[in-house]
């Protein structure tokens, strides 16, 4: 059985990490304070449209609102769950750094929120953020996001990432120096590449002691540079059985710490070309569930000392 499981999941989620941490349901509460991106100067990845916005939380609203709006749906059914102020939308780090910490210490006072989560790029944290970072991190429970996608620069550079695995590398070195619990972003089913490649992508972070992870599925978002080059190509976008195999084996060689934050994709069903299996998020991890079972496997069951 693995060690690090309250819902008879074979890998680390974490709902079991923050029930172990705080003994409570937590909830990340998306935000969306409408921070830029320093790669859309040069274009922008080709899947972005615009930039990526939540499915829950509206930019148009003040920042206690959009809080307040969320955790009122959720409170519905857990009533005595915590929260997390989640700053998801955009490259959180790129911006007035005065006026984001006057959003955190807006947020750090509510009732019942016990810590902060700021996505960002690797790209995107000057020394000046880094400070605030070290020092926020000894206030609240911290997480810092990071996109990387692939390990495999030739894989950035073809989906305009802006930025390569070394810098990558740095960031996360940095932030761990100080503590800061890091999440990493990976895509499967980038263009050109193999099972291999996104095997190695996970062994990459794995060696780099990553505290959390985010595996998503490429999917091609209408009005996208990676949709015009999908409409020419028809390049091979991974099934729901391939997806499977592929997420089944990369757990094998994460270590058993690491946490599985997110394990398929959310994308917006208007917007969406392909692939169509993924809207059904659930079969999707049932089948990811079931599939575990009848390999026998476990997270880390592959890695070595």
């Amino acid at each position: 059985m693995f060690k690090n499981t309250i819902d008879n999941k074979r890998y680390y989620t974490l709902n079991c990490f923050f029930r172990k941490k705080f003994g409570s349901k937590v909830f990340k509460v998306p935000l969306d304070i409408g921070s830029n991106c320093p790669n859309y100067s040069s274009g922008g990845c080709i899947y972005c449209s615009e930039r990526s916005v939540s499915n829950i939380s509206d930019g148009s609203l003040d920042i206690i609102k959009q809080f307040n709006k969320v955790k009122d749906i959720m409170e519905q059914k857990w009533p005595n769950s915590l929260y997390i102020a989640y700053f998801q939308s955009g490259t959180n780090t790129y911006g007035d750094i005065d006026k984001f910490k006057d959003y955190v210490d807006k947020l750090l006072v509510i009732n019942k929120v016990v810590g902060i989560s700021i996505a960002t790029r690797p790209d995107a944290l000057s020394d000046e953020w880094l400070d605030y970072l070290r020092k926020l991190n000894k206030e609240t429970f911290l997480t810092v996001e990071l996109g990387l996608q692939s390990s495999n620069d030739k894989t950035l550079k073809f989906i305009n990432r802006g930025h390569d695995v070394k810098c990558f590398t740095e960031a996360v070195k940095k932030l761990k120096k100080m503590g800061i619990f890091t999440v990493a972003h990976i895509i499967n089913g980038l263009p050109n590449e193999t099972k291999e490649d996104m095997i190695n992508t996970i062994k990459y972070l794995n060696g780099l002691g990553i505290d959390g992870i985010k595996i998503h599925m490429l999917y091609i978002p209408k009005n996208t540079r990676l949709a015009s080059i999908y409409e020419k190509e028809k390049f091979h976008i991974l099934s729901r059985e391939e997806y499977v195999d592929i997420v089944c084996e990369q757990l094998r060689y994460l270590n058993e710490n690491m946490v599985i934050e997110r394990i398929t994709g959310d994308p917006i069903v208007d917007e969406l070309i392909e692939p169509k299996w993924l809207i059904k998020k659930f079969c999707v991890l049932n089948e990811i569930d079931k599939e575990m079972v009848r390999r026998n496997i476990y997270q880390s069951d592959l890695v070595r000392d």
